[in-house]
């Protein structure tokens, strides 16, 4: 029996079953369901961008009947099947047996992005990606969470980069009915739709469901016939540059949100905002106390029991800052509606004391409307509690109410296919439910060196072989050369040392730290013995403009002679990519500026597949780090000039490239084995896969943050 409401041109009665596996992305952290879709046809799969539905819908019928009758595919087609139906329906889980007379509702976890598969492209970078991992381990654990976000009608910008180097901007249009989403009915069977006031109008808002394993994600969408241009523009692009979009975005996700959540008849009992765009939440959940003849300081009181918030950023520039002028504009109706002044109300996002008293801070308001808050690492934390003394000011800066929670990565997305069958065959099949049992991972050291090596070297080779072919694709596009084409069908060479730098590209990352000085550099890439090869990606914002600088100034190295195509920069980052990168390089290279990187979740996925990580003492890895596992460019102090820091940190990085890194990558045993390399590499899986992991953080959430909204 079909769980979704879907249609396809044809799918025989025997393949029915597909189509519940198209409508629930479960499939996309579950390799032997990628594995159904591809084999439908590889070309088409990769054509349709991985997206199971329009797969569906653009598959030939005589391919359809074919596969029907092939006895392999249909045995493992069953097997999915049969672990699809176990998964969703599983009694025994983790919640269950810990916390399972805990909860009567659910957690909901308002998020502006979430980043769950290629093929449902409303993310943009970290934010997004963690949103869907912590939806994905929820799924897993047996978490009763709903995701609610907003659903865009472009995707996130395709990055193209030209001859000259200049970042090139196209944003692509989905096309919701040929993706894995189902409109939410009302009670006559019709499209919900609810009604949002801004700026004393109405909009509406389409509600559409995506299902994550056995989370439901629930998504706004306002471009359709019954708004007027202007709002069917809110939902049309993540990160609107426009402020009053922006602004209005946030509104439609924070009130909108728990509007939509109440039409379906939802009560959650914790109410998590990832980042201040959610911020707003809060307010239409004061004010339907305050219709319910609760008072305000009591309606205040509740909302922040039960409401949890994360930061994300210890950078100024990445918390988000509107006019009290525009705040009034927009939100006049609700603080009329509370029997607040524009002034009380703005009070809840202001710092007494600081520059501008007109500045609303989003993330002020959030830790103020919050009775729960967290940082994203240890680091973090101490950053984070100094940065918002102002909101507690009479509190010692030890006592701010603001805990770390180090972020992690879901394994079962990021470990490569590769991977997941050599811990089947070498530490067992349990291991998916043995993440956070450090115990168990001791069984890291009884792979062999040879095929632990031998794994790496395919997945290495199998990324050389990606960024050859979109290099050639990227370079006959532009009209180059036939041997420049030539030469980017041959670049980069498996048996090198590899390293790897993929980032969004903003000023604090330092993405050009390593050619601080370039000789030094040109020498290391180019040695006759023991060359390095280098590759680069990553977006800017379209607006951000020394972001798009420092793209181009990588991209004029990764083609200067100097450096014989040691370096190559590959265009439009994104999650299919990214999974490629993480698991294809040696070493993973971080430089931010500490301690502006609040976590960062790149590097975790690399040691999870066998790389080493190479970074800063910032974020999660002034935690991971032991000495062993890795790399540690620079001391665990912070700077107060930044000249004296890029300097003090490049003249680090290059002593343990020269001096660590490349003699322990090229010393070879008679097998011609880097075993001391490989040594460190089981070292960093053994101390980090246990720990740096979503089920991990998800416990943590729940006996740090969660269970405390219910007291």
């Amino acid at each position: 029996m079909s769980q979704y409401e879907y249609h396809f041109p044809y799918l025989p009665d025997r393949l029915n079953r597909l189509g519940d596996l198209a409508y629930n992305l479960w499939f996309s952290w579950h390799s032997k369901a990628l594995w159904l879709f591809r084999y439908l046809d590889m070309k088409l799969w990769e054509d349709v961008y991985h997206n199971p539905v329009r797969l569906l819908h653009q598959l030939d019928r005589s391919r359809l009947d074919e596969v029907a009758e092939d006895a392999a595919f249909i045995e493992k087609f069953d097997q999915v099947i049969s672990a699809f139906d176990h998964y969703m329906a599983a009694e025994d889980n983790w919640f269950l047996r810990i916390h399972g007379q805990d909860f009567e509702n659910p957690i909901a976890y308002f998020s502006l992005e979430f980043g769950i598969h290629e093929c449902l492209p409303i993310y943009s970078g970290g934010l997004g990606i963690l949103a869907g991992d912590h939806l994905k381990s929820a799924s897993d654990l047996g978490i009763p969470m709903i995701g609610l976000g907003l659903l865009y009608r472009e995707s996130y910008f395709t990055q193209f980069i030209s001859m000259h180097g200049h970042q090139q901007v196209v944003y692509l249009h989905n096309d919701f009915s040929t993706m894995a989403l189902t409109s939410v009915k009302d009670e006559t069977g019709d499209i919900l739709v609810i009604r949002v006031k801004l700026d004393h109008r109405e909009v509406a808002a389409r509600v559409w469901h995506a299902k994550v394993g056995r989370v439901d994600l629930y998504l706004l969408d306002t471009d359709f016939s019954e708004n007027p241009v202007e709002d069917r523009q809110i939902t049309e692009r993540l990160y609107a540059e426009d402020r009053d979009n922006r602004l209005v975005q946030e509104m439609m996700l924070g009130i909108g949100g728990v509007t939509a959540l109440d039409a379906m008849g939802i009560l959650p009992s914790v109410w998590h905002m990832n980042e201040g765009h959610c911020s707003f939440m809060a307010v239409e959940r004061i004010r339907r106390f305050l219709q319910q003849g609760v008072s305000m300081d009591d309606a205040i009181d509740r909302v922040r029991s039960s409401t949890v918030f994360t930061t994300h950023t210890p950078v100024p520039a990445g918390h988000e800052v509107f006019e009290c002028e525009r705040i009034e504009r927009f939100l006049g109706s609700y603080c009329e509606s509370m029997g607040m002044t524009k002034d009380q109300f703005c009070d809840f996002a202001r710092i007494p004391g600081t520059p501008d008293p007109n500045a609303f801070n989003m993330t002020v308001f959030a830790l103020r409307l919050s009775g729960h808050a967290n940082a994203v690492s240890k680091l973090h934390g101490e950053v984070a509690r100094r940065m918002w003394h102002g909101v507690w000011p009479k509190r010692p800066i030890s006592d701010i109410p603001i805990i770390a929670i180090t972020n992690g990565i879901h394994a079962r997305t990021w470990l490569t296919s590769q991977m997941k069958n050599l811990f089947d065959e070498t530490v067992g099949q349990q291991w998916r439910y043995e993440l956070m049992n450090k115990g168990f991972w001791e069984k890291i050291y009884d792979i062999p060196d040879e095929v632990l090596w031998s794994v790496h070297h395919e997945l290495k080779t199998a990324l050389i072989e990606v960024v050859r072919e979109r290099l050639v694709t990227q370079r006959e596009r532009n009209g180059e050369s036939k041997s420049s084409v030539d030469q980017a069908s041959r670049i980069l060479d498996p048996n090198l040392l590899t390293i790897g730098f993929a980032r969004r590209f903003a000023s604090y990352k330092r993405a050009t730290l390593i050619f601080r000085h370039r000789d030094k550099l040109r020498d290391i890439l180019v040695n006759s013995d023991r060359p390095v090869q280098m590759l680069f990606a990553g977006k800017s914002h379209p607006a951000n403009q020394p972001g798009k600088e420092l793209i181009q100034q990588i991209y004029g190295e990764s083609r200067n002679p100097d450096f014989q195509g040691r370096i190559v920069f590959i265009e439009d980052y994104d999650m299919a990519f990214a999974k490629r990168m993480v698991s294809g390089v040696d070493v993973w290279l971080n430089t931010p500026r500490r301690p502006h990187e609040a976590s960062g979740t790149s590097g975790m996925k690399v040691a999870m597949n066998g790389g080493l990580n190479l970074s800063i003492l910032d974020g999660w890895w002034r935690e991971g780090y032991d000495g062993k596992n890795g790399w540690a460019i620079g001391e665990d102090k912070e700077y107060y000039n930044e000249v004296e820091q890029d300097d003090a940190d490049s003249r680090s990085l290059y002593r343990i490239l020269e001096e660590e890194i490349i003699p322990l990558f090229y010393e070879r045993d008679e097998q011609n084995l880097p075993g001391k390399w490989i040594s460190r590499m089981k070292e960093s899986m053994r101390g980090l896969i246990p720990v740096y992991n979503t089920d991990r953080m998800l416990n943590e959430y729940m006996e740090q943050l969660y269970l405390k909204c219910l007291k």
